[in-house]
């Protein structure tokens, strides 16, 4: 009695239930006991999958990545980099490649740097752009050419690279007036000859540049000299010593193997370097036209080896009058038997950079023994 809350059937007489309420209850209880759980378990298994796509997307490495992760790499866009080279200007321009143009410029900041443009209208140049991405983006060697960024959207590929103010091997060797002596010279041939170990034997997977040559040699404010241009590089696989590739280097520099069937390895890469450390020493380019038919400037050099390396040295190097000339041709001579070794025809028959490092070094350290006694006389006196 006083319930006004019962309700059921009219025989009880009591009032009768509202149908509405009860069904919007059983509802309720069907939605949060069934419906609801079934909601939330369909999104999880669609936004969990979903978030992780999004995220891999943001972290994958692209084409504009950190090459630097120590810190040193920046972000640099497009409109930084037109007005760094003002506008790509010809008077900014330092010389061009087969897929590129390479243009000095100066950041925001005052940075000097250098702008690897990719000339994409070439078939050729995107892949030489990607590649060059691939092999640069891992490795570390003070004799490597630092990358300190890129740029990249569609329409535009381009590498911001150190500035190297004393340019190229070729430009000094041909085109300064300034005449690198010996000791110069050989301390070149040295940071190369140490870049293509680290590339062929110190990096996780054996990377071959493929084109080794004097104007892909350049030189910071201290002379030291830094290996550049990856456009035509190959990554080895752990299992092999030798691939193939369409991709032709230099004429001159390319090893037999490499020029007949494209066939890449370190001992190309050992080849184009023995070509080169002849050049820095003669002064004779192996294109000069004083190479024709069958002789070249290996067999120039190796029939003078039988004889007196004064026939093939650059007359800047050597002079008779020096009371160490002897002691100096010797050294000479000896760099200039070393590049025989580095090109020989067979690759199985070419030694290592590791031993190239090796005996270099060597050589070096008689030339600073005879300097030492130049000296020690010169105070004597």
């Amino acid at each position: 009695m006083g319930n006004l809350a019962l309700c059921g059937p009219s025989q009880l007489q009591v009032p009768p239930c509202k149908k509405s309420t009860h069904r919007k209850s059983r509802a309720k209880k069907v939605f949060l006991s069934i419906l609801l759980p079934t909601c939330i378990a369909i999104s999880l298994v669609v936004l969990v999958p979903m978030s992780l796509f999004i995220w891999k997307r943001r972290t994958r490495p692209t084409t504009n990545v950190d090459f630097c992760p120590g810190g040193t790499w920046r972000k640099i866009s497009y409109q930084e980099l037109v007005r760094a080279t003002n506008g790509f200007n010809e008077n900014n321009l330092l010389g061009k490649g087969s897929y590129s143009s390479v243009y000095k410029g100066r950041l925001d900041d005052g940075m000097e740097v250098v702008a690897k443009v990719f000339l994409l209208d070439f078939e050729g140049a995107l892949t030489s752009f990607e590649t060059e991405c691939e092999v640069i983006r891992g490795v570390r060697h003070r004799n490597l050419v630092k990358i300190i960024s890129s740029c990249s959207n569609d329409d535009f590929k381009s590498l911001i690279l150190e500035y190297m103010p004393n340019g190229s091997l070729e430009k000094l060797m041909f085109y300064e007036k300034n005449v690198l002596d010996i000791s110069h010279r050989l301390n070149i041939m040295i940071d190369v000859a140490s870049a293509l170990e680290y590339l062929h034997f110190g990096y996780s997977i054996p990377i071959i540049h493929c084109d080794v040559k004097p104007n892909n040699v350049l030189l910071d404010e201290h002379m030291v000299a830094h290996l550049s241009d990856f456009g035509n590089a190959k990554l080895l696989g752990e299992e092999n010593s030798m691939t193939q590739t369409k991709t032709l280097a230099t004429i001159g520099y390319m090893a037999p193997e490499y020029g007949r069937e494209g066939k890449i390895s370190r001992q190309g890469d050992v080849y184009s370097y023995g070509v080169m450390l002849m050049e820095t020493f003669t002064k004779k380019k192996p294109t000069n036209e004083m190479f024709i038919e069958e002789m070249s400037s290996r067999r120039w050099v190796s029939e003078s080896l039988c004889s007196t390396v004064m026939q093939v040295v650059d007359t800047d190097l050597l002079r008779r009058d020096d009371e160490h000339f002897l002691s100096k041709e010797e050294c000479v001579s000896s760099i200039l038997s070393l590049a025989m070794e580095c090109t020989r025809e067979s690759p199985l028959n070419r030694i290592t950079m590791k031993e190239v490092v090796t005996r270099l070094i060597k050589i070096k350290a008689q030339l600073a023994e005879i300097e030492t006694r130049k000296d020690r006389n010169g105070r004597t006196g």
